[in-house]
């Protein structure tokens, strides 16, 4: 299985490219936004990769980010998401907006990207609500460490919700404001970004 690949940029299509490693042409399915991170032909680049083998074909998909390769995988995982279905997802939406959407139950914002009508877009926000925290605790955005005890907790539970969203792009008010609006002492640090980020996609 390849799970990387770096060389050089041999051409560029509408929706792969062609990656030249060492003399060999690696063709390579890619997000818009993947595709227009690379400089153009004859530049470098690095792609992590997934390897999707099928009886008639394999293929290969390479994401500019982790991030995007994760959300790639997760949204193959929702009945109805292929991989074109996925990258035209990536390529519409960044990661962050893609979890800001999720987190917010936006349907609407969703079914903007090509091949994603209403009822395609009502299962990702239905099957991915309870993903969207976690996905945010396993990133290293989120800040460990917060201590389960003593004083203190929920305040140090709200800084680092507040640095978590920041880290996703979010204004440092905007996040200030909706952790405020959203923490309690019954919630978990993953709880309140998850609550954070629905009330940032208002």
């Amino acid at each position: 299985m390849i799970g990387r690949l770096k060389g050089i940029v041999e051409a560029i299509f509408d929706d792969h490219l062609i990656i030249d490693v060492n003399g060999v042409g690696y063709l390579v399915f890619c997000s818009a936004k993947t595709l227009h991170a690379n400089g153009g032909t004859g530049t470098g680049a690095a792609l992590f990769i997934e390897t999707h083998v099928r009886e008639d074909h394999i293929h290969l998909y390479g994401f500019a980010s982790e991030s995007e390769q994760k959300w790639f995988k997760i949204l193959t995982n929702v009945q109805g998401v292929g991989a074109k279905v996925a990258l035209a997802l990536l390529s519409a939406f960044t990661p962050n907006e893609l979890m800001q959407a999720v987190a917010a139950q936006d349907k609407a914002f969703l079914s903007t990207a090509t091949g994603v009508g209403p009822k395609l877009a009502l299962r990702l926000v239905t099957e991915l609500k309870d993903k969207v925290g976690v996905f945010v605790a396993e990133t290293p955005l989120a800040v460990k460490g917060v201590r389960a005890k003593g004083q203190g907790v929920r305040e140090d539970a709200k800084n680092d919700a507040i640095s978590a969203l920041t880290n996703l792009g979010i204004a440092r008010m905007d996040a200030f404001l909706a952790v405020n609006k959203v923490a309690n002492d019954d919630k978990k640090l993953e709880q309140i970004i998850t609550d954070a980020l629905k009330e940032v996609g208002r």
